[in-house]
């Protein structure tokens, strides 16, 4: 199977969503934040559980990776490996961009439910949620945009998918995106000598011939 490569702007709900899907299907599910542990751990960090970036030595990790952008991309090129193995479900903010392989799907969401998701998640107010959101969206922009000229959160080309999430709940967004699937992965083509003894009857047929026997 492709790799699902799901995608949005900060607090869309990608995480949640990616893992109702993985689960669904049976497939491993891979993150930017995964790689940047993985990368962490080769470098001596103790990165172990899911509250490691808020620790002292997490937010030391991340204030080095935002020091260099050999992080970012060094992330992206592992997603990239994974992309084109295929059977994982992934979420980045770059890969749809870079990779010529997987399905893409982008979860839109207004910066207003973006801030009450964030709000209910972090026990915070949509208020402050919503100044988090438009420094991050900025942030990204110009970050993505420097490294591969990437217009992100308006250039939408790369998708196959476009799923809304306002108001929605994100079982409710997982099935959408399921449900769509079947229409982009389609039936499997067959490769090798049975895709030629495919393409070969179907001239046959088209032209009127009738296979020698």
């Amino acid at each position: 199977m492709k790799a699902i490569i799901l995608c949005g702007m900060p607090a869309v709900g990608k995480t949640t969503v990616a893992k109702m899907i993985a689960s669904r299907l049976g497939l491993k599910l891979v993150g930017g934040g995964d790689i940047l542990k993985e990368i962490a751990l080769e470098e001596g960090y103790n990165a172990v559980g899911d509250d490691w970036w808020d620790t002292g030595e997490g937010m030391r990790f991340m204030q080095e990776r935002k020091g260099s952008p050999e992080f970012d991309k060094e992330v992206d090129r592992r997603l990239l490996a994974k992309a084109r193995t295929g059977d994982v479900v992934m979420t980045s903010y770059t890969l749809p961009w870079l990779s010529k392989h997987g399905v893409k799907v982008w979860l839109s969401g207004s910066k207003g439910s973006r801030a009450q998701r964030m709000a209910k998640r972090d026990s915070s107010s949509p208020e402050e949620c919503a100044k988090v959101i438009d420094a991050r969206d900025g942030e990204n922009n110009a970050l993505y945009r420097k490294l591969y000229g990437i217009d992100f959160g308006n250039d939408l080309s790369p998708f196959d998918i476009v799923v809304g999430t306002d108001g929605v709940p994100a079982a409710e967004v997982a099935e959408s995106v399921l449900k769509q699937l079947k229409g982009v992965e389609g039936p499997k083509r067959p490769r090798g000598p049975a895709r030629k003894a495919a393409k070969s009857k179907a001239r046959r047929r088209k032209s009127g011939r009738r296979p020698s026997s």
